[in-house]
């Protein structure tokens, strides 16, 4: 465990501190956890399942896979067999572990990139690379391949025929292709489309994999509710190396997430609150002097003044706003800042009138 990087938001306390210091408090819009009310028929679906003394299964039941297949059929025209839906325990969690449990030698990630691709790579003894492109990869054998749209930090948006080409170039050479596709129901001016889509990948799974999150849709960062679907033959490799593993996904969580994936109401509800978030905070930057790089997706603004990275924390750390430095995603990312939108209504105002 020796080659892990140090946890990088410990860097961000002294920030922290100064923000906490302001008179009206502090804007918190750095690490980007929701804030808004689990749906009350979520928690009462949890409250429902608290009775649950049996060991749950760690497939799932197959009332949250068919809940999970019919939100993709639904929402994203995606159809996967409710057999080869595989509930994760957040999806950080297995974002971290997939090169352990596929024994991948070489992991290929963005060039700005959520930080836990890389240390997945590493807690698998894994060479990790960071491109933006498959030409750049050079003969030697990749083993997985992350792609992630919209993207964390930048909100951008990766085209079909973008992602059409890395499954193709995956396909010719054995590669498995993982899709972190945590944000695909907050596209605003692109609108993702996931890796299991016909338009991209012909109608076959093979060799892929996308992963969800309900921590943004659902805000059920708290109860750690994820899955992972695609290839058939992946994901049972994948299930049994989790049984083995004990990898189970609490019962009443279970509950929970079923409840969720089932409805679309209130996820909905929760797109509206963040794209009138997005436009009181969009311009207020723009005011301030910040310009805004894609974030046509997503719940952040990939921003810069053209100052350091830290130099612009520290600058906005002084009026009591806290927001993460675009260096923790990767050296590309020196001179820009990620602004997270899942503050309060009232925090994010107060974001606006102390940029002004």
């Amino acid at each position: 465990m020796n080659n892990l990087p140090d946890f990088p938001w410990d860097k961000l306390e002294p920030y922290k501190e100064r923000a906490l210091a302001h008179p009206g408090g502090i804007v918190d819009l750095s690490v980007g956890t929701p804030v808004d009310p689990v749906p009350q028929n979520v928690q009462d679906a949890l409250v429902q399942a608290a009775n649950s003394p049996g060991y749950p299964f760690t497939h799932g039941t197959k009332a949250l896979r068919e809940a999970a297949a019919g939100w993709l059929r639904r929402r994203h025209g995606v159809t996967v067999d409710q057999r080869d839906v595989l509930p994760v325990i957040g999806s950080k969690e297995f974002v971290a572990w997939l090169p352990t449990y596929l024994g991948a030698r070489r992991v290929v990630f963005p060039e700005l990139a959520y930080p836990t691709y890389d240390v997945g790579a590493r807690l698998a003894g894994a060479v990790a690379t960071a491109a933006d492109s498959t030409l750049a990869l050079g003969p030697e054998r990749v083993d997985l391949v992350w792609v992630n749209s919209p993207g964390n930090p930048t909100g951008r948006v990766l085209p079909v025929e973008h992602l059409r080409k890395v499954v193709a170039w995956a396909r010719e050479r054995g590669t498995v292709v993982a899709s972190d596709e945590c944000y695909i129901e907050l596209g605003w001016e692109e609108e993702p489309v996931s890796i299991l889509h016909p338009d991209v990948c012909g109608g076959s799974h093979e060799g892929l994999l996308a992963v969800h999150s309900l921590s943004k849709r659902s805000n059920l960062a708290g109860y750690r509710a994820g899955f992972v679907t695609g290839d058939p033959v992946l994901v049972k490799r994948l299930l049994e190396t989790r049984k083995h593993a004990g990898m189970i996904m609490p019962a009443p969580v279970q509950a929970a997430m079923t409840a969720a994936l089932g409805d679309d109401t209130h996820a909905d509800r929760q797109r509206e609150l963040y794209s009138a978030r997005r436009a009181l905070l969009r311009p207020a930057l723009k005011r301030a002097g910040w310009r805004v790089d894609h974030s046509t997706a997503g719940l952040y603004f990939w921003a810069s003044n053209g100052q350091s990275a830290w130099d612009q924390v520290a600058k906005l750390s002084e009026i009591g706003i806290l927001v993460a430095p675009g260096e923790f995603y990767g050296p590309a990312g020196e001179r820009h800042i990620r602004i997270a939108v899942t503050a309060t209504d009232e925090r994010i105002g107060a974001a606006v009138r102390r940029l002004q």
